[in-house]
């Protein structure tokens, strides 16, 4: 069963899939973040277009079994956040926040681009907020 298949909270058993599965992407990836980081652009157009194509098979554009526009930014925000379990588990928190709450321009994204790129966006801002929350907290704790 696929994390998108989840009969509760689908987008939050994404996320997890997405923390669980971020070991073996850095082991496959090796130390190099660039490496990482063209991974995580491919694997974001590649969603653009699966997300898109899903949709409208699906005829629910962000239908809630779509759970590839929480996989990729999240491992975006692991990739760039504080290392440690603690941090991941405050990442993985905020990132659910922010995704759930959908502060502007996520919320933007979400109502008026009805396509593949809008399903990502949103992620994807949500990944923003959620990396600037943990700058500010390190920030604030160091």
């Amino acid at each position: 069963m696929g994390s998108g298949l989840s009969p509760v909270a689908p987008g939050t058993a994404g996320t997890l899939f997405a923390w669980g599965l971020y070991p073996w992407l850095r082991s496959a990836l090796g130390d190099d973040d660039s490496l990482v980081a063209v991974f995580l652009l491919v694997a974001f157009v590649y969603g653009v277009l699966a997300c898109d194509r899903t949709g409208r098979d699906l005829g629910v554009i962000d239908h809630g079994a779509i759970v590839w526009d929480e996989i990729v930014p999240f491992w975006l925000v692991l990739l760039l956040a504080p290392t440690g379990l603690l941090w991941q588990f405050a990442a993985f928190l905020l990132f659910r926040c922010f995704d759930i709450l959908k502060p502007q321009p996520a919320k933007w994204f979400d109502t008026h681009v009805k396509n593949g790129f809008g399903v990502m966006m949103d992620d994807l801002v949500a990944a923003f907020y959620t990396l600037l929350a943990l700058s500010l907290a390190k920030l604030l704790l160091s």
